[in-house]
């Protein structure tokens, strides 16, 4: 069925192949495909951590499957024992745990699944995959291993490379030394890829509908930081708050590059969140050495200011800020900004993901992001409609 010769640090002569005779081979790489099929479906939900199915079994009848399916929320494993307590079936009799990827086995913002699988009463677990974080590789099954569960890994079914391919370039030694976070690149367009619509659209600011707006605001409350530019301060005074359906009980960060210090004291970020809205704190990336006035009237106003070195391009550095937004433990951060910082941030590598919402808006104003969007080398892309809007997503890799 599988190999367990692969598994780091492991006695490959303790560990118990499930007989043939107990499970049947076929059956069981079927179901592995099943919920690596499923589990991708959640890519853009949960990235940059793997979408992963799981499976609990009692005897040769699954009786309870889960996926990982929101960022920062529990874990396949933990759905899958979810729904077979719910099967009516007694944890007595489950025996077997299929998952498409090993058992966490470190605390992130949710505990070890390898703890939970360990405690859960099952006797035997199988695997499609190992972790490929390299400080991590094989823990949370020598774990399970320790304990005294019969562990198979059967790594030809479900590999990560089609399954997330995000999460290996998320775990690749080379992001790892320069670690940065992963950003969402989110914006609305027309037609014509203009990110402002005529004036006598939509106020001359809206161009998604209300069932996108709604999208949006979930989407905000399952990141760590929202970024933006000064220029989007400038022109559209926005809140980037959380409101429902999104959760304001979780209100990211806002981070601002102003190299200059030109947001005004007055703006709508600094007002207070109004009834049932969410709204974090303020954070201004700057150059050194500007006018004190304007840091200490923003201060006044509610702002945390930051100082960063310059670019070549008078600004502040795009890269410096990412490591900043890292040592600041942000990891999945949403980048809603205009054009100038957008193509910045494209034109640099620093996106690892799209969601574009083209409104039924013929026209606009300002540049189209159509020939950014032609250079983009797009993977595991999904084209959908929510209300009159399309949508695109997709993971960018390098051209």
């Amino acid at each position: 069925m599988g190999t367990t010769a692969n598994l780091p640090g492991a006695d490959v002569s303790s560990m118990t192949q499930v007989a043939s005779a107990a499970l049947d081979e076929a059956a069981i790489r079927r179901l592995l495909e099943e919920l690596g099929r499923e589990a991708a479906r959640q890519r853009f939900e949960v990235a940059p951590n793997p979408c992963v199915g799981a499976a609990v079994l009692a005897g040769e009848r699954v009786i309870g499957r889960g996926f990982h399916a929101v960022w920062g929320e529990a874990h396949a494993e933990v759905r899958a024992f979810e729904a077979a307590r719910a099967s009516g079936v007694p944890s007595s009799e489950w025996d077997t745990l299929v998952v498409t990827l090993e058992p966490c086995s470190s605390r992130g913002k949710t505990p070890p699944c390898s703890e939970l699988v360990r405690a859960s009463g099952v006797r035997r677990v199988i695997v499609g995959a190992l972790d490929p974080d390299v400080r991590h590789q094989g823990a949370g099954l020598r774990i399970l291993q320790a304990a005294g569960l019969e562990v198979l890994v059967c790594d030809d079914v479900a590999p990560l490379a089609s399954v997330a391919p995000h999460f290996l370039r998320w775990t690749d030694p080379d992001r790892m030394r320069r670690p940065r976070p992963w950003t969402i690149a989110k914006w609305a367009q027309t037609r014509t890829g203009q990110m402002l619509p005529p004036e006598q659209i939509g106020g001359g600011r809206w161009i998604s509908g209300p069932e996108s707006q709604r999208e949006v605001q979930v989407l905000r409350g399952r990141v760590d930081a929202i970024v933006s530019g000064v220029g989007t301060v400038l022109a559209d005074d926005p809140r980037f708050s959380v409101r429902p359906p999104g959760n304001p009980a979780r209100p990211p960060a806002r981070v601002l590059f102003d190299s200059y210090l030109r947001t005004p004291p007055g703006s709508a970020l600094f007002a207070k969140p109004g009834a049932g809205e969410g709204a974090g704190p303020v954070h201004i990336l700057c150059l050194a050495g500007l006018d004190g006035a304007r840091e200490r009237a923003l201060l006044e106003a509610g702002a945390h200011v930051h100082a960063l070195h310059v670019s070549s391009e008078r600004e502040i550095s795009l890269r410096e800020a990412q490591v900043w937004m890292w040592e600041q433990g942000f990891r999945r951060v949403l980048l809603e900004a205009g054009p100038t910082l957008l193509s910045s941030c494209l034109a640099a590598g620093l996106v690892d993901q799209v969601r574009i919402y083209t409104g039924a808006v013929n026209g606009g104003r300002g540049p189209s992001m159509g020939e950014s969007l032609q250079r983009l080398k797009l993977e595991q892309r999904l084209d959908r409609e929510n209300g009159e809007d399309s949508v695109l997503e997709a993971f960018l890799v390098e051209a």
